[in-house]
């Protein structure tokens, strides 16, 4: 493995991964420098990895006896009938099976999460208005780690329905010490923004920085360790979905991300004969199963239902290179299905390093009213377009059929000067969740001395142009409704009779 890295923005710095490789210059590697640990590749794939070899049992999953007396665990995402495409499960073979516990209790309610996002719920609001967080601080006092320093910001639906989104800040100070903690609603897709997380999975271990992201499956149990002290980040959280690569359509095999650029843990087991915590939340509620021994004690397994992690700096940015602007669709990274077939319940998209060369063009973003509700986020560097205070660990949001664009001082640039072929988002990751559902914001959102309003006064001087040409308007329509010749760019186009 390359040396290790003692600058935490070497991968920020770089506009591709692909830079890495300096050419060929150097051997090709697929980790950062810092990443303790080994993965497989793949998207989708049926893995399986042992930490002792020879443990799997081949040609059957649950034989009479496992190799040194393990237990084999099936661990399923799917229906048993589910098509073959979207069948998802894992056989685990452990030092003890899961149901080795001694019982669930209830916890208090975290006060800070939500999962009711229903109207019907008093501690949800709903607005157009464009509304924006600065970032949220992480506490000050000690004990608050990954699952405690969980908040809500806002979502849609409501987990036991088995269909909506809840997005999510985590603000943690300490490890998680023998407390692991299961998601029986949905999954998580985690995106660190200051310090990395050690993540602790049944599968293996995950190493997830600033510029990665992680996806941890519904059921599967998880610690979290902040090897660089305090740490915050974003989560989005799916209910009755997983996680999968878009479509490609006309763009082929390749590009966005690519699916043998996401990594799975690899076999990693401990055996702890200590007091553990299991915390489940189910329902939005919290609750908690003690027991005697380590829930990480898996030695073998193998399936399609894995946790799994994706360097964002690996991204295959695709845009025009003639006029006009694709959609933000070919920022999609992992998308979510929903019950409506032309519309997703979730997508993460980001917003990286690329180049800008379309002719002709308008570049910055066109004035839209999106169907989609979005969430947006600041890892790390500028985001344009946005408001001074959108900075790292900033959240911004726009409800669906609200319109947005830029002021008029970048419309006026944009429209009179030609622009170059340029480099944009240069040292800056953004992203975006997003959905076809409309979102309603927590209390502790809308109630937050964090929260601001974007400004409406911005867009007061988006003057009106097209007055300036009723002297040349008035000529064209008094010619047409005389039924006289009117010249266009390509002759003459004659009246109506």
């Amino acid at each position: 493995m390359p040396a290790q890295t003692t600058d935490p923005k070497e991968y920020q710095n770089i506009f591709h991964w692909a830079e890495t490789q300096q050419d060929g210059a150097v051997p090709s590697f697929a980790l950062r420098k810092n990443d303790p640990y080994e993965y497989q590749a793949g998207f989708g794939n049926h893995f399986e990895s042992e930490a002792i070899p020879g443990t799997i049992p081949h040609g059957q999953n649950s034989p009479r006896c496992v190799r040194f007396g393990l237990y084999a665990e099936q661990m399923t995402s799917s229906a048993f009938v589910a098509p073959r495409a979207s069948n998802k499960r894992s056989w685990l073979y452990r030092v003890r099976p899961a149901v080795a516990h001694e019982g669930f209790t209830d916890l208090p309610d975290l006060e800070d999460t939500e999962s009711n996002f229903l109207l019907i719920n008093p501690r949800v609001h709903i607005s157009p208005t464009q509304l924006a967080w600065r970032p949220f601080d992480v506490p000050s006092e000690a004990g608050v780690d990954f699952i405690s320093g969980l908040k809500t910001v806002a979502g849609s639906g409501e987990p036991t329905i088995r269909e909506g989104i809840a997005t999510h800040v985590y603000l943690a100070n300490t490890n998680m010490s023998q407390k692991a903690f299961v998601n029986s609603d949905g999954d998580f897709l985690i995106v660190p923004q200051q310090g990395s997380l050690d993540i602790q999975t049944e599968f293996g271990p995950l190493f997830v920085q600033p510029g990665e992201i992680c996806v941890i499956q519904r059921g599967q149990r998880f610690r979290v360790d902040l090897p660089d002290g305090p740490s915050r980040g974003y989560i989005l959280e799916i209910w009755g979905a997983n996680f999968d690569l878009p479509e490609l359509g006309p763009l082929g095999a390749n590009g966005l991300a690519n699916a043998r650029d996401f990594l799975h843990p690899k076999a990693k087991y401990e055996v702890r004969k200590e007091r553990w915590e299991i915390v489940y939340k189910l329902g939005g509620k919290f609750f908690k199963s003690m027991q005697g021994h380590s829930p990480f004690d898996v030695v073998a397994w193998h399936g399609n239902y894995v946790p799994f992690k994706y360097d964002l700096t690996k991204f295959v940015n695709v845009g025009s290179i003639s006029v006009d602007h694709i959609d933000p669709s070919i920022f999609c990274i992992l998308t979510a299905k929903s019950r409506d077939p032309t519309a997703p319940l979730a997508d993460f998209l980001i917003f990286s390093p690329r180049w800008d060369v379309a002719s002709h063009t308008y570049r910055p973003p066109y004035y839209h009213r999106n169907v989609a509700s979005e969430l947006m986020g600041l890892i790390y560097g500028e985001y344009g377009g946005r408001s001074d205070s959108f900075m790292p660990g900033s959240v911004s949001f726009e409800c669906g059929n609200v319109p947005h664009g830029v002021a008029y001082e970048q419309f006026k640039a944009a429209s009179e000067n030609p622009p170059p072929a340029m480099q944009i988002s240069q040292g800056a990751i953004a992203f975006m969740f997003e959905s076809c559902r409309p979102f309603t914001i927590t209390d502790y959102a809308w109630k937050s001395s964090k929260r601001h309003e974007h400004e409406p006064k911005m867009w007061d001087n988006l003057v009106d142009n097209f007055s300036s040409h009723e002297k040349e308007i008035e000529e064209i329509l008094s010619k047409a409704a005389k039924g006289l010749a009117i010249e266009n760019g390509h002759g003459i186009l004659s009246g109506s009779a």
